[in-house]
């Protein structure tokens, strides 16, 4: 890859793989991306997330030359995507699984994909049997179902070997087994240099994939770190106790000074407090007590908190409609 982007900054570190400066896209009098600054690096799987109508597939598109910025640039490798040399060779994406002719077997398509590459016709057949579609080559695409579309869609992206990998909802129809196959052929492909961004909506999904997350809200950019630095800065943590006695205990911890909520299950959540001290508490009134443990945000919660002021369409209760 092309290291004018390491030295031109002077960092030091790692060139970026997808490099996207001040990038600003308005329709009219309507910004959907505004000032949007972040890097993707090699050897790592960076999660792209945000909520409806924040910008992130018109970021994607930006990306991949498919629509030009209004401002800003974005640079793969060293340089904008309309100045690649080979393309497929450099970025693969996945943007809509849906893509595909219907009347084309998926071995005519990823055919028709690697001619217009200019890549080896063997590539199909390594592709295919990369995502497990083999038995299915032959099969027209009208017939598959959306988990097969999905993994025909990555193998398309993967045609070229790409230095980088652009997917958009990956998981999208997959079943288990295949979201556990894509998981750990994600991580691989980081591990060897690749460089990965998945946009998704799966919190749980990402978590558990991602090296680093790239939040985004109504086109700005509200995170740019690691899963561990994400997690310690808006993360909150909190005791979970039980007690067959809870508003005794409730009572208790409330005179200490502490904040305490119910649970949907009667258990209690203290905030900004220890086990430790709660258990003290506990002890020292006598208080009978059943549970007590450390929870910690999940990625959800805490990427809910973090995008409450972003959300473009939020749904209410239904008993706030009815």
């Amino acid at each position: 890859m092309n290291s004018d982007s390491a030295t031109e900054h002077g960092t030091g570190e790692e060139p970026a793989a997808v490099e996207v400066r001040g990038l600003v896209k308005s329709y009219g009098d309507r910004t959907v991306v505004n000032g949007l600054t972040f890097r993707v690096r090699a050897g790592s799987v960076t999660g792209f997330l945000g909520p409806n109508g924040a910008g992130k597939s018109t970021t994607l598109r930006m990306i991949l030359g498919l629509d030009r910025p209004t401002a800003g640039e974005v640079l793969i490798g060293g340089r904008p995507y309309g100045g690649l040399v080979e393309p497929l060779r450099t970025v693969g994406a996945l943007l809509d699984a849906g893509a595909a002719h219907p009347g084309r077997t998926a071995r005519d398509h990823l055919l028709c994909v690697a001619q217009a590459g200019c890549l080896p016709g063997t590539r199909v057949e390594e592709v295919l049997a990369q995502v497990g579609l083999e038995s299915a080559a032959k099969r027209r695409i009208g017939g598959f179902s959306l988990g097969m579309r999905q993994r025909l869609g990555i193998a398309a992206a993967l045609l070229g070997d790409p230095e980088v990998l652009i997917l958009d909802e990956p998981v999208n129809g997959l079943d288990p087994e295949g979201i556990r196959w894509l998981r750990h052929f994600l991580k691989a492909l980081a591990a060897r240099g690749r460089a990965v961004l998945i946009s998704s909506h799966l919190m749980t999904e990402t978590a558990l994939l991602a090296d680093r997350l790239v939040v985004i809200g109504r086109g700005r950019l509200l995170a740019d770190v690691s899963m561990a630095e994400f997690a310690a800065e808006h993360g909150r943590s909190r005791v979970r106790v039980r007690s067959d006695e809870p508003e005794r205990l409730r009572a208790s911890l409330v005179r200490e000074g502490l904040r305490v909520t119910s649970g949907d299950d009667g258990a209690l959540e203290v905030y900004e407090a220890d086990p430790a001290v709660v258990g003290r508490i506990a002890a020292h009134e006598g208080t009978p007590v059943l549970e007590l443990v450390r929870v910690e945000d999940s990625l959800e919660e805490a990427f809910m908190r973090m995008t409450a002021d972003s959300v473009e369409y939020g749904g209410r209760p239904l008993e706030e409609v009815a």
